[in-house]
């Protein structure tokens, strides 16, 4: 039986990048978790997509979307989380990982030369942390090195 995967991130680049690995979930059950935006609407005319609440730094705002993101996968039962990272991505990850599910990180493609905020949290927690360029390996040593997605 293949695994159901919850594929979260947030609106913007990084959700181009999980769009970039299309064909590692499209033939899978799978459901998105991000914060509404016009690309992420867009999304959620062809994909079940559940939003949550932009957390941006916001403690109030961070609490709602760690809790809806608690609710949406206790509710959806996905074996495998993976993001791309920031914000919702994060949330969803820790929320996931409290609640015994497999994590995959994938720190941004943005991030050629340091380590970004995320990246630097999930690598902590994440069963497979992947880094896209090579100069981030001395950052990340467990992590591994999957070149770039796009």
């Amino acid at each position: 039986m293949q695994p159901k995967i919850c594929l979260t991130c947030s609106a913007g680049g990084h959700l181009t990048e999980m769009l970039q690995l299309r064909e590692f979930y499209e033939r899978r059950e799978h459901f998105f978790v991000t914060f509404k935006r016009a690309d992420t609407q867009s999304l959620a005319k062809k994909e079940r997509v559940f939003f949550v609440d932009l957390p941006r730094r916001n403690p109030i705002s961070t609490i709602s979307a760690f809790l809806k993101g608690v609710s949406i996968l206790r509710k959806e039962r996905p074996d495998l989380v993976v993001s791309t990272g920031a914000d919702v991505g994060l949330l969803v990850c820790i929320a996931a990982k409290l609640l015994g599910k497999k994590v995959v990180f994938i720190e941004s493609f943005c991030r050629p030369t340091k380590p970004g905020i995320s990246g630097r949290i999930a690598y902590h927690f994440a069963d497979l942390f992947i880094y896209q360029w090579k100069e981030l390996e001395k950052f990340y040593p467990r992590g591994v090195f999957g070149g770039s997605i796009f």
